[in-house]
């Protein structure tokens, strides 16, 4: 026993004689905000263990030590640790990081234990780069690129999808493991969604911006159906078979099947074959009835595809015996003759029947014409007349009814249903009330008796009567861009029809487009703004409170171009769809934007325009200055129905041009109808024009028709007009057979696409010459269709008197005769500026939503480009100016009452704001009425 325990003694001696060995060292640590850190160090055999930081010794007191006996090796375990805080690190100015080490010491000498470093986390907040949306292809492949913020610990990035964890591990077409981007191999439609990287250490977690991942399909086109029957029955023909674009069906804002989902192909459908009979067969042998018989059959040819049968009889029978043989003591011929000559004898008598039918038919005819021509006043007697209600037109007289003043024959209520009035600015209203001079109305009254025509007769549209054109046409007096397709010689317009007959020829009015001063007007403005009129034009130009410095005015002019347009680009896709307005002078300077209104004639209710505002350089050069859809920071455009409303700063010419993306693009054109006597008093003529939908260009028609002494016969009426290259027709229809004539084959006439497409600058005209059978016929009524060639159609229905001493002026419209073109100041705005300058206060403050102005504009239907209002010095007020050029003519203030009762509510959070929205929407009345308040009780509710 003593021996064992003097071995043990000296195997004790001899282990703590070794170097220290160190059981734990300090390991790598972050200071996370304020909270100090521990570093521990545990060695054995160790008589004492200190701690050395950055090269220095940590003071003793500073060390917390713990020492125990390891029961097995009997040597001494020594713990000790130390806590760094944030302050000694921060203190530390060296080049590296802040460092700490354990020394321990042992009977034979000292071991060092690695060294620590001590850091402080953080995380940024930025990272360095964001994933980004994107739209991918079915089976694309997606890449979302994550660049976390800057970090210690260097930040983790997981990605979540529409706030779900994204795992590599559950789907093998995901890969995030490649630098901490997003990628997934083959697009699939369920890969759609909101993607956000998330990047996270021991000290915080950031989330980037959302990108949005659109996973889209183009359109294919399915396997074509079969071909369809030939669609006549005979004869050549057209068969078609159709494709759908569901193969697969565009999704996601996918295109659309390129081509055509149609394809037609000509056909040739066998015609019917009437029967007819072979020849007949030799007689047969006669048999014992003395009879013989023979036989045919319905072989040539036969019937086929449906063609009939043959007529008669196939079998035929005769006496075979010379009349010799005998039946009931009667020859057989004798008992079958009378019964054929009784046939014949009925035939004769119901065709001699027929004939004198026929010839009594006739003579009453050509009676009642030798009749008709007879007479003088043959007006209200044919009308009564009896005799003629069978196979002429019935007449019926009806009261006059109180029509349109405009228009020279109003009992006649005209069709408001596919005409469209302006809503643009015509001219103010004269605030003085003086007393109009009577001017000769440009559309007389019709007298109290009307007779109105119905006829069935109408005008057919077919090749025979479709007029063709051989005169060349002058090259002066066609628009820009048009192809001229009226050729000499035997060339035809559209290549149809065989009558070598020249009509009257549709023309282009060259004499609007050439010599004419253009339209203008002009005020003086100062400081409290106001409002500039273009008469009967469409156009209109509203300068804001504040814009002009105060103690300055200026004269503003507008004016309207109407020569032939030099702001159509070289390539002749585009086309002018608005008049080219200029407002000046050019040295004008503006503190805010005018709002300028210009007329335009685009149909805008579907995406298939390309519109772009171009305005015209010192050196007669045209720029583009932006496209409709597109965000700009220079300029402002909101499009109407028909007007285009723009916000502008820079004085100058400017004009909207558009190109047709597509067939289905489309322009409105006005089309009127005049007439008048021609110096004969025996020919009346019908002029009819086709213009685009803007009142200057209507008002030219008017100024010309006032020159030659017209009549406006119809209410205006539009008519769209599409990109399909198809022509435009008139024609005249439903016109009295016995009352009137028209020269033959010109009862329709044709105007090319070009001439119709391109017609912004040259109105369109044809004419129709009619000629009345006698003085005594002063009644006319027939219709005017215009028509597109595949496309829509409209009908203009003439109902007049004529007067074979008509007046020789034709007046303007009343609009014609105000004289007020400008206001200014407080008259010429909707809105009082009390209620104005307490609005823009409210909106143009910022509060913890944002910007209220950009709340004002959505509640407007404002609220595209935001971009340009943000950049205003008071977004609010240039809003406002908007909403009064686009409310200018109804002055409804209901619906901005509205808006701010509904911001309200909206903003019910903000007390103040409420508040001061409640008073503005209650001092604002509806209508028009007048709106009592003073600016002193305004600026007392605004606090």
């Amino acid at each position: 026993m003593l021996y064992l325990n003097a071995g043990s003694r000296d195997g004790l001696s001899a282990m703590s004689g070794t170097l220290p060995h160190f059981l734990q060292e300090p390991d790598d640590a972050y200071i996370v905000k304020s909270n100090p850190i521990k570093l521990r160090c545990r060695a054995r055999p160790a008589l004492q263990i200190f701690f050395k930081c950055n090269g220095e010794w940590v003071h003793q007191n500073q060390h917390t030590s713990l020492e125990h006996t390891d029961l097995g090796t009997g040597l001494k375990i020594r713990e000790v640790t130390i806590n760094v805080s944030r302050q000694q690190v921060e203190d530390f100015h060296g080049p590296e990081d802040y460092w700490c080490l354990c020394v321990a010491w042992s009977h034979l000498g000292t071991s060092k234990s690695r060294k620590a470093t001590v850091r402080i986390a953080y995380l940024r907040k930025n990272f360095e780069q964001e994933p980004q949306g994107m739209e991918v292809p079915i089976n694309g492949m997606i890449v979302l690129h994550c660049r976390p913020p800057e970090g210690v610990p260097a930040a983790e990035v997981e990605w979540l999808k529409n706030e779900e964890l994204v795992s590599s591990l559950e789907d093998i077409n995901i890969d995030t493991r490649a630098d901490h981007n997003l990628i997934i191999n083959e697009a699939r439609l369920s890969d759609s969604g909101n993607y956000t990287c998330l990047a996270s250490n021991i000290v915080a977690r950031r989330r980037s911006a959302t990108a949005t991942v659109i996973v889209f399909v183009n359109g294919g086109w399915s396997s074509w159906t079969d071909w369809s029957e030939c669609n006549v029955r005979c004869g050549r023909g057209v068969q078609k078979r159709t494709r759908t674009c569901t193969n697969p069906a565009p999704l996601n804002g996918g295109a659309f099947c390129e081509g055509m989902s149609v394809q037609k192909s000509t056909c040739n459908s066998p015609c019917p074959v009437d029967g007819g009979w072979a020849e007949w067969t030799l007689w047969s042998v006669c048999s014992s009835e003395c009879e013989r018989q023979r036989t045919r059959e319905c072989t040539d040819p036969e019937p086929k595809h449906g063609g009939r049968l043959c007529d008669g009889a196939a079998l035929d029978t005769d006496n075979c015996t010379g009349d010799l043989c005998i039946q009931d003591r009667k020859l057989l011929h004798d008992v079958k003759v009378p019964q054929a000559d009784m046939e014949s004898t009925n035939d004769v008598a119901l065709y001699s029947g027929l004939a004198a039918g026929v010839v009594t038919v006739v003579v009453l005819v050509i009676a009642v014409m030798l009749y008709r021509r007879s007479q003088s006043e043959y007006g209200v007697d044919v009308i009564d007349s009896s005799a003629l209600t069978g196979g002429f037109q019935s007449f019926s007289f009806k009261s006059a009814r109180q029509g349109n003043p405009l228009l020279m024959n109003s009992s006649m209520q005209p069709d408001l249903t596919m005409s469209r009035t302006y809503t643009s600015p015509i001219c103010f209203p004269d605030s003085m009330e003086k007393e109009l001079i009577p001017e000769p109305a440009l559309f007389d009254p019709l007298p109290d008796l009307k007779v109105k025509v119905h006829s069935s007769f109408m005008v057919s549209l077919g090749v025979s009567e479709r007029a063709e054109y051989h005169a060349k046409a002058p090259s002066q007096t066609f628009p820009r861009g048009v192809v001229q397709e009226i050729g000499g010689g035997g060339g035809t317009l559209g290549g149809r029809g065989k009558n070598q007959l020249t009509p009257v020829q549709p023309t282009l009015v060259s004499s609007m487009t050439t010599g004419k001063r253009p339209l203008r007007t002009s005020g003086v403005f100062g400081h409290g703004g106001g409002r500039l009129v273009v008469p009967n034009a469409g156009v209109s130009l509203l300068v804001p409170h504040g814009a002009i410095e105060e103690d300055t005015t200026w004269e503003l002019y507008m004016s309207i171009t109407q020569q032939v347009s030099s702001a159509l680009s070289d390539e002749g896709q585009e086309i002018l769809l608005s008049p080219e307005v200029t407002y000046g002078p050019p040295g004008l300077t503006l503190s805010c934007p005018v709002a300028l209104t210009i007329a335009h004639c685009a149909d805008v209710s579907s995406e298939d325009w390309n519109i772009k505002l171009k305005r015209q350089t010192q050196d007669n050069n045209w720029e583009e200055v932006m496209t409709v859809e597109e965000e700009s920071t220079n300029c402002y455009c909101l499009l109407d129905t028909q007007c285009c409303h723009l916000l502008v700063e820079r004085p100058g010419c400017y004009a909207l041009v558009g190109e047709a993306l597509t067939q289905a693009a489309g322009k409105r054109l006005r089309l009127a109808v005049f007439g008048n006597m021609e110096p004969n008093f025996l020919n009346y003529s019908i002029r009819v024009y086709c213009v685009d939908d803007m009142p200057h260009a209507f008002q030219e028609v008017v100024s010309v028709e006032r020159g030659r002494g017209g009549r406006l016969l119809e209410e205006p009426k539009t008519l769209l007009f599409r990109a399909n290259s198809f022509s435009l027709q008139v024609s005249i229809q439903d016109i009295p057979q016995f009352l009137w004539s028209i020269k033959p084959f010109t009862t329709c006439q044709e105007f090319s696409f070009s001439q119709v497409w391109c017609s912004s600058q040259s109105p369109l005209q044809c004419a129709f010459s009619l000629e009345r059978y006698s003085p005594a016929a002063n009644q006319l009524s027939c219709k005017i269709s215009v028509r597109q060639v595949k496309g829509h159609e409209q009908i203009l229905q003439v109902y007049t008197t004529v007067a074979e001493s008509e007046k020789d002026t034709v007046p303007f419209f009343t609009q014609s005769d105000c004289t007020i073109t400008s206001q200014t100041g407080s008259r010429a705005f909707r809105i009082p500026l009390s209620i104005r300058q307490r609005i823009c206060a409210t909106f143009d403050t910022a509060n913890a939503k944002g910007k209220d102005w950009q709340l004002l504009a959505q509640k407007l239907h404002i609220d595209r480009n935001l971009g340009y209002f943000a950049c205003q010095t008071s977004p609010s007020a240039v809003i406002l100016s908007l909403w009064e050029a686009q409310h200018q003519e109804r002055g409804d203030l209901d619906s901005l009452a509205s808006a701010l009762e509904e911001i309200g509510k909206v903003q019910s959070k903000h007390s103040t704001s409420v508040d001061t929205l409640d008073r503005i929407s209650k001092t604002i009345p509806s209508g028009d009425s007048t709106i009592n308040c003073s600016s002193e009780e305004l600026d007392a509710n605004h606090t």
